[in-house]
């Protein structure tokens, strides 16, 4: 290994044949040297370290991959990106739902990128860059080391069913359906800069980091406002939900009063796709509250369409 006559180190051996281990279970890919910083969770789940000039560090993305994965080695998969809100991060999805059950025998990667501790995945004015991260580094990554083909969907629950929409506004083509389960989706709405405000304050960040002032910088916030970019998400699949926060809920009035006060944010995204003639599928419903129990379920409910735009049996 080392072409020299010096012994191998214990720990050497141990890396090596932890990357041998990959390698088998998962196919030839996963001998690459951006596998050698994944750490295997179970028979398809892994955490992989992706190296990201646009965060200036290393950041995590949870990969569950096909059943098959390691006995095909010619077979390439579509990709289910999950984004995690906001105060959670790249493990929520399979920490709070059984997504890997659900995805047992389905032929595709999902993959569950670090958006922050704030959840937000866009290019922050004054810090890392979680929109390239995601949609160019982590496919990157997918592409070369893990047999991801170029088909793509998103979904995310509360900030990144923001990082849903967003990207597949800003990125016109790159994602074949999107999906937001109460998310930000009008960052402009009344009442939604000061929600995103606190939301970057509780993480002791500045909220002017974000995207500036939401008065002096107004044309930065339009600009990664998925309201205000609406007209990028003509041909692709969509689905929003969203609760009106007034009854019903965990019964912990915090979540919904959040689902509440995001509520118009919804209606007013939705009406500029109805305005310009992009279909949605929409489920705003009464009561609910910002958190899983709600999120697990609208998840089901869009498995279908997210299904078809995968190219996967619903």
């Amino acid at each position: 290994m080392y072409h020299r006559p010096t012994p191998v180190s214990r720990r050497a051996v141990t890396k090596a044949a932890a990357a041998a281990g990959l390698a088998a279970l998962f196919g030839a890919g996963a001998a690459t040297g951006s596998a050698r910083a994944a750490t295997r969770l179970g028979p398809r789940t892994l955490d992989v370290s992706v190296p990201s000039a646009a965060l200036g560090r290393s950041a995590p993305v949870r990969l569950i991959l096909p059943s098959g994965f390691g006995t095909r080695p010619g077979r390439t998969y579509p990709v289910l990106y999950l984004l995690h809100g906001a105060h959670d991060d790249y493990t929520s999805w399979t920490r709070e739902t059984g997504i890997e059950a659900f995805t047992e025998g389905r032929d595709l990667i999902v993959a569950m990128p670090d958006g922050g501790p704030t959840g937000i995945p866009t290019a922050w004015r004054d810090g890392p860059d979680y929109e390239t991260f995601q949609l160019t580094e982590v496919h990157a990554l997918l592409r070369r080391d893990y047999r991801a083909s170029g088909t793509r969907a998103v979904a995310g629950v509360s900030t990144g069913g923001y990082g849903a929409m967003a990207h597949a506004a800003r990125h016109p083509g790159v994602f074949a359906a999107a999906a937001s389960y109460s998310g930000i989706l009008d960052t402009t709405a009344p009442g939604v800069p000061l929600i995103v405000d606190a939301i970057v304050a509780r993480e002791n960040l500045s909220p002017r980091a974000l995207w500036g002032n939401p008065v002096l910088n107004l044309l930065t916030w339009r600009d990664f406002n998925p309201r205000a970019r609406a007209a990028g998400l003509r041909g692709t699949a969509l689905y929003v939900s969203s609760g009106s926060g007034l009854a019903g809920g965990s019964g912990d009035l915090l979540p919904e009063a959040l689902e509440s006060a995001l509520w118009p944010s919804a209606h007013l995204f939705t009406a500029a796709l109805a305005r310009l003639g992009i279909p949605v599928t929409t489920h705003l419903y009464s009561g609910g509250g910002h958190d899983w129990p709600f999120w697990k379920r609208e998840f089901t409910a869009s498995w279908p369409m997210l299904a078809r735009a995968l190219g996967l049996p619903e």
